[in-house]
């Protein structure tokens, strides 16, 4: 059985381009921090390079962006080439078949929004506890 489960946070905006046939694909790392820390105490983290596909890829692009956190559960594949200098390169990626958006809408759009509804609630008048109806 080939099945991962990740949950980190992406590295750069995700990128999306299109086959010659014209299925879209999204490309995007995400940062995984491990869960023991080193010899000398540190948390290290890896940095997987996440492939997805079709209306789901353009989903990812649309709503996704640096630092954004997701959960990928894919699988893994290996491809190899040959290097320009002649060395044979592995390429480890996963293939997403399913990504959950896991940061709120307002932790990716910035602090404005959060200064905003503190003036909101700071405008809201006290009411009189006896005029309610329970």
């Amino acid at each position: 059985m080939n099945k991962v489960l990740l949950i980190g946070n992406l590295t750069k905006d995700p990128e999306l381009s299109q086959t010659p046939s014209g299925i879209s694909v999204c490309r995007f790392t995400l940062a995984v921090p491990r869960r023991f820390q080193n010899a000398e105490g540190e948390r290290e983290t890896d940095f997987l390079n996440i492939t997805v596909w079709r209306n789901q890829g353009e989903n990812c692009h649309k709503y996704l962006r640096k630092g954004s956190k997701a959960s990928v559960i894919g699988s893994i594949q290996t491809r190899s080439y040959d290097a320009q200098d002649g060395t044979k390169r592995y390429v480890t990626d996963i293939v997403a078949d399913e990504v959950e958006f896991l940061s709120t809408k307002q932790s990716t759009e910035g602090a404005s929004i959060t200064q905003a509804k503190k003036e909101e609630v700071a405008e809201l008048e006290p009411i009189d506890d006896d005029s309610l109806p329970f």
